[in-house]
């Protein structure tokens, strides 16, 4: 886009909402004690940071985020993190569901939480209301949406990606038109008929600006934008989400269109999706690329030593800021913040989301009385295809590795999930222990 075309935007118009996400069951355990936006994410970051400092990148600096389970250490990662002075008039709040004489239900969907909020969110002057997930990893600049929508005269824009058969059964996927006005609208086709009817036009690649000559279909990707009169309307109803009711009858009624996004996007809804997407980070080149400074992804500033070193081995790794590494040997994986890792021990494909403070002396001497490990990774263990959660115990000695293990298991101290090992949040593994 032009940089005409930006400044032609008024981004005060923008109201931009984000979705804390419900239960998040599939990213269990690691959503055992927290909401899904605060896990934790390429060492240093969490989820919710990427939908805000796109927002922030974008111009669009009024951002609430919705939420109901789990969200204290998401209040506190987001009060930490995302101060504007107080002459910018933008903020970063927090809506957590609450119980009024009005109304004692929880958000029962993502449009049940957005109509529950509306009347706070209209007393906001806005033209465009832009509605977010906190579960995704992306970039994109969101005033070339909001201008096409604008240049469009859609009263509703969809975000939509390119994406193989394979990856359509699980998406909701769209059929649009010449003038990329959306018509149809099909939650996970299965059958072959009905992909085969959704299926792009080749012959409309080069307009779409889409590379490639392979079969694609058109994936929604959870972002929308609502012009202000119509978010009203639309939400006065009981319906309770945008992807299951709102949207395919507005599609019958309203102006829908496409906005077609080329680019990396995952969506960190699963164990398996969440790991590999970590992994991602430390390959050499990465499909996002967390060091493009022209789009930053911004996060709480903390005042950490740098990581030292101890005469380790690593390869293909992200190692986060004061660690401590000994003699180990560390291949494709990701050491979050204040991670201890012992002489002699071998992490392959492990993800380690660090701790959230240095232990004290008193506290591991305690632990070693009662023959328990410090915080942190001990010596000489082998782990692989592993997630360990914050401020976890892996005493010395101990194996981890999913090898010949169910695809899903629940044991006293760790979790398999998507055919990964999870060591919980404050979990103990003592020494010598084989898993």
């Amino acid at each position: 886009m032009s940089q005409t075309g930006r400044q032609s935007l008024n981004t005060s118009n923008v109201l931009c909402v984000i979705m804390g996400g419900g239960q998040g069951t599939r990213l269990f355990p690691l959503t055992k004690d927290r909401a899904k936006p605060a896990v934790p994410l390429a060492g240093k970051y969490r989820l919710v940071d990427v939908p805000i400092s796109n927002c922030i990148n974008s111009g669009f600096r009024r951002i609430y985020i919705l939420t109901q389970f789990n969200s204290t250490s998401l209040h506190r990662h987001i009060s930490q993190s995302y101060k504007f002075d107080q002459f910018s008039s933008g903020f970063v709040e927090i809506l957590a569901a609450q119980q009024t004489f009005a109304d004692a239900s929880w958000y029962e969907g993502t449009a049940d939480a957005v109509r529950k909020n509306l009347v706070h969110f209209l007393n906001h002057d806005f033209d465009y209301l832009l509605i977010l997930s906190g579960d995704q990893l992306y970039r994109m600049d969101f005033r070339s949406v909001v201008n096409q929508h604008r240049d469009s005269g859609a009263e509703i824009t969809i975000a939509t990606i390119p994406v193989g058969r394979n990856e359509a059964q699980s998406l909701g996927i769209l059929q649009i038109n010449e003038e990329r006005r959306i018509t149809r609208f099909v939650e996970k086709p299965k059958e072959s008929a009905t992909l085969d009817s959704l299926r792009l036009p080749q012959e409309w690649y080069p307009r779409l600006g889409i590379d490639g000559g392979r079969e694609l279909f058109l994936a929604s990707m959870g972002i929308y934008v609502f012009n202000r009169e119509i978010i009203r309307a639309l939400l006065d109803n009981t319906f309770t989400d945008f992807g299951k009711h709102i949207l395919p009858q507005a599609i019958e009624t309203r102006r829908v269109c496409s906005y077609v996004f080329q680019g990396y996007w995952e969506d960190i809804g699963t164990i398996r999706a969440f790991f590999e997407a970590n992994l991602d980070v430390a390959a050499e080149l990465p499909r996002f690329n967390f060091f493009d400074m022209s789009a930053p992804i911004f996060s709480r500033p903390r005042f950490l030593p740098g990581s030292k070193i101890n005469g380790a081995h690593i390869d293909h790794a992200v190692v986060s800021d004061g660690c401590i590494i000994n003699q180990a040997r560390i291949t494709q994986s990701i050491i979050g913040l204040r991670t201890l890792v012992g002489t002699g021990t071998e992490l392959n494909r492990v993800v380690a989301l660090g701790c959230d403070y240095y232990e004290s002396q008193e506290s591991i001497v305690v632990h070693e009385r009662a023959g328990q490990p410090r915080i942190g990774i001990g010596s000489h263990c082998r782990i692989e295809n592993a997630i360990i959660d914050k401020n976890a115990r892996v005493g010395n000695d101990v194996k981890i590795s999913p090898a010949g293990k169910p695809e899903n298991f629940d044991h006293e101290l760790y979790y398999i999930r998507d055919g990964i090992v999870v060591i919980p949040r404050n979990g103990m593994i003592p020494h010598g222990m084989v898993i």
